[in-house]
Formats: C-alpha cells, structure tokens, sequence
C-alpha cells in the first residue's frame, strides 16, 4: 500500500490553513504563537499554488519509485518500512540533488539541509493538514502499489 495525501481540487479554497499547521507541526514548540520567533523560522512542507486557475495543495508524493532517494548521495532520503519516502535531516549533506530530480518541486531548504512532508509521522492523528483542513479537501490515501 501507498500512503499519501490527496486533495480534491474542487474543495480546496488556497486558504493556506495546511501550510501553516504543517509548519507549527514540524516546529520545535509546535505552537503558533511562539512558532513565529523561532530561529530558522518553521518550514511548512506543503505548498499551496494557482495553477490554471486550479487551487491546488501540494507536498510529497511519495513515489513508489522516489528520484529524491535515488540521487541522494548521503542516503539521508529513504524508503521506510511503511512505504513512504522519509528524510532524515541529520544525514543530509545540503546537496540539493532531490530538490533538483523531484518532478513536482515540493522538496525545499531549510538552512543547509532539506525538508519534505513526512506525513507527520508518528502522529497519532495522521497529518497535521489533513485534520486541520476546514473544507476537508485533504485526505490520506491509500494506494496498491504495482507489483513488476
């Protein structure tokens, strides 16, 4: 199975709320208020863009086949045992490779290392985005994964 976040476009009002609460999430206080003074400030791992004058919410795909993790060389981004394509930041040298290979531009830096959406793992939960979306336009899927 493939664990992911889906949105479903017509629901989605841009109204950012996942980009915050993914930045407070993965924020060492995890609290808004203080959140904002932190030094590096939060990264949120979710994007939300116009595209054709289509809202759409986007992070990490984790792909069955992620480039991300093909082309990092210090093995900091890898394929956990669940399926998803996890990064752990203190093995990250800072190259940028996986920003550069992931073809929907959803890796971002975070000082001299990278950061993308781990489904916030450990969460009891589930993602941060997901719960906190007002419209509900976000959704964990699960996915069969094709077996070659």
């Amino acid at each position: 199975m493939k664990k992911t976040i889906i949105v479903e476009t017509e629901k989605c009002l841009g109204c950012k709320t996942c980009e915050l609460v993914c930045a407070v999430q993965h924020s060492n206080t995890k609290n808004l208020e203080l959140a904002v003074f932190e030094q590096p400030t939060p990264v949120p791992r979710r994007k939300v863009e116009y595209i054709n004058s289509v809202i759409i919410s986007d992070g990490c795909h984790h792909c069955e086949e992620a480039l991300c993790v093909s082309a990092c060389m210090s093995a900091a981004m890898y394929k956990d045992v669940d399926g998803t394509t996890q990064h752990n930041e203190e093995k990250c040298v800072g190259c940028n490779m996986c920003i550069m290979v992931c073809p929907f531009g959803v890796i971002k830096r975070k000082g001299n290392v990278v950061v993308k959406c781990d489904l916030c793992k450990g969460r009891e939960n589930g993602p941060a985005c997901v719960e906190s979306c007002p419209t509900k336009a976000l959704k964990v899927s699960m996915q069969l994964q094709q077996i070659s």
